[in-house]
């Protein structure tokens, strides 16, 4: 909860409105360990400034965030602009492994009403809703846009893909992908 706190302080002691992004569930080693999506525990020191016990992680979607992160300008800036969450702001593992809320159709029946809940929440706290950003594949894109025809939180949402797909499967790419994440995030200011 310390470190937490202390990311929040540090870059949302504001009452600016900033865009959300919404990735899949939490991971284990990014905000499963430190409490902030995206972001493991070597990135929270190192590009946040925030010291921590953990034991000094990274993990392939926090390395592509943070690589992004600089070049928009640093984290400053960033989450003056952003905020990022989870469709699902839970995480979940089956058997030692990230479990994807979508990859167990019971599961996500079953939190359906909490991720509905959790959006609105996070939408009654000012967020803008002309549009937000959804990273994840057609499963998390699908899921939310389904939500989102139904409960009209957000005019638009804009699809980007997954960093772990792109470090893991696309890295010679990850500048496209940047560029690509970029254009989308230079929308908000």
């Amino acid at each position: 909860m310390y470190i937490v706190e202390a990311f929040f302080y540090k870059f949302y002691n504001d009452n600016k409105r900033r865009h959300l992004i919404f990735g899949i569930n939490p991971g284990r080693f990014g905000a499963g360990t430190t409490g902030i999506n995206f972001t493991a525990p070597k990135q929270l020191k190192e590009f946040c400034g925030i010291d921590h016990s953990f034991k000094s992680q990274t993990e392939l979607s926090a390395e592509f965030i943070y690589e992004l992160i600089n070049v928009y300008s640093g984290a400053e800036k960033f989450y003056k602009d952003y905020f990022i969450t989870s469709v699902s702001p839970l995480g979940f593992i089956k058997n030692g492994i990230n479990l994807n809320y979508y990859d167990d159709k019971k599961l996500q029946e079953t939190v359906r009403p909490f991720i509905i809940s959790s959006i609105q929440r996070q939408i009654s706290l000012g967020f803008h809703t002309d549009y937000c950003i959804c990273i994840g594949g057609d499963k998390n894109l699908n899921f939310f846009s389904s939500l989102n025809k139904e409960y009209n939180f957000f005019s638009n949402i804009i699809p980007l893909p997954h960093p772990r797909f792109i470090m893991q499967y696309r890295r010679r790419q990850k500048e496209k992908y940047i560029q690509q994440y970029l254009s989308a995030l230079r929308l908000a200011t």
